[in-house]
This record gives structure tokens, C-alpha cells and sequence, in this order.
């Protein structure tokens, strides 16, 4: 990787991104999900789901054997914050690890100087044997793709789309990570929970670490009362 790059770029994996926390109930597209990046031979995979449909915990994931830099074995980009910097400079010499994620493709996928250096790239990978996963919010075939063939390539593996998960899919979600962390989260909280926040998986995670850390500080179980105190809502 270019040294600039990596001097004016600090990009960490988040720990708490793991496979044995990602919540996927049997028969559901998210366990279909952890099947396509654990044991799929694809050399080419694409999901696509909604913000907070946890596209980013299963890339970073993926990533977690591997630190941040060319030569490791594989290599994570969040494209939304990349999106600004030179796309040649980004992408060079990447084909050298076995894995590459590229994450939020949508955020880049249609700027007219990312075109042919992601097209190179994708090129790159398959000569060198690299397999390639990335994420978008969209369908591949609405998110400006200006370069037909750079369109074939990326449509040319596998695409899997995440759905979004019902009420009783988010409790449930929720009373997953909660005994993960060893606290109980009642049904009834799970449901104000729902009822009260954004329905999307970070925000409602983001909530359940804050819950905990209150919880632990004041030796309090979560009960309704304590969460709209804790959360103010």
C-alpha cells in the first residue's frame, strides 16, 4: 500500500465485530450471509441490505484474522470515508492479499475517477487469485455504475441480499447481545426499546453498550424506568 496512505489514515477494526455475535436465526438470509463469507468458494461476493442491516459488523468480520496493511491476509476498506482520496492511490497493490472488503461500494461506485481504478482492481484480483467481498446499500444496478464493463465485473459473483429483520427478530436480536454480555433484557424493555429508537441494528447495539455501561456503574437491573433515565427518552 502507498506509504502516504498509510500515514494520513488511521482505519481499526471494531473488536466487538465478530461472527459469534452476529445474530442469525436458523433458515434466515443473515445465517445465509455468515455461510457465504465463512465456507462459500465464491471469489467474488456482494451484499446488499439496508443502513443497519449489519453489512459492516459481517465485512469487518470477515476481517478480523488480519491487521490493516498490504502483505496481511486480508484487508478492510470502509469506502464511505475513503471516498475523498485518490482511488489509484487507495487500490494499488492490493491484489496481494488473499481477501479484500470493500465496504458501502455505493459511496464510490458511480464518482467518474473511481470507474477505471476500480475496474483495474477488479481485474487485478482475479489474475492474482484475491477474493473480493463488498457491501452496498443499493443494488448493484442502481448506484451509477457509469462503465459497463466495471458493471459486469462486479455482477459477476455472488449477491446476496440481507433482509430486514421483523419486531420479534430485533428482540430477539437484542436479548442475543444482552446475554452475550451477561444481562438480562426482558421482554418488556426490548419492546420500549423498539418502540422509542431507530430500528436499525447499530443504533439499537450502540444503545444496549450505553444501557450496560449505566447497569454496571450503578448496580442496577435494566428495567424501563432505568432505560428512559439512562436514555433519556
Amino acid at each position: 500500500m502507498n506509504q502516504s496512505y498509510q500515514m494520513n489514515l488511521e482505519i481499526k477494526l471494531d473488536d466487538q465485530a465478530t461472527f459469534n455475535n452476529f445474530y442469525a436465526p436458523k433458515g434466515s438470509s443473515q445465517q445465509l450471509a455468515k455461510f457465504v463469507l465463512q465456507e462459500s468458494p465464491h471469489k467474488i461476493a456482494c451484499l446488499v441490505g439496508n443502513r443497519g442491516a449489519g453489512l459492516s459488523h459481517l465485512l469487518q468480520a470477515t476481517c478480523q484474522r488480519g491487521p490493516f496493511h498490504t502483505g496481511d491476509d486480508v484487508i478492510y476498506l470502509p469506502l464511505m470515508e475513503l471516498q475523498e482520496y485518490p482511488a489509484q492511490q487507495i487500490l494499488e497493490g492490493l491484489d496481494s492479499a488473499s481477501i479484500v472488503c470493500l465496504d458501502d461500494l455505493h459511496a464510490v461506485a458511480n464518482k467518474d475517477d473511481w470507474q477505471v481504478p476500480l475496474f483495474n482492481f477488479f481485474n487485478d484480483c482475479r489474475q492474482s487469485g484475491t477474493r473480493l467481498i463488498f457491501s452496498s446499500h443499493q443494488l448493484l444496478e442502481d448506484i451509477g455504475i457509469k462503465l459497463p464493463d466495471l458493471l459486469s465485473r462486479i455482477q459477476s459473483g455472488l449477491i446476496h441480499i440481507i433482509n430486514d429483520f421483523n419486531d420479534d427478530d430485533l428482540r430477539r436480536m437484542l436479548q442475543f447481545r444482552s446475554n452475550l454480555r451477561g444481562i438480562y433484557l426482558s421482554d418488556e424493555v426490548a419492546k420500549f426499546l423498539l418502540t422509542r429508537l431507530s430500528r436499525d441494528s447499530k443504533t439499537l447495539i450502540d444503545a444496549l453498550e450505553t444501557l450496560d455501561t449505566a447497569s454496571l456503574r450503578e448496580q442496577r437491573r435494566l428495567t424501563t424506568p432505568f432505560v428512559k433515565s439512562v436514555l433519556k427518552i
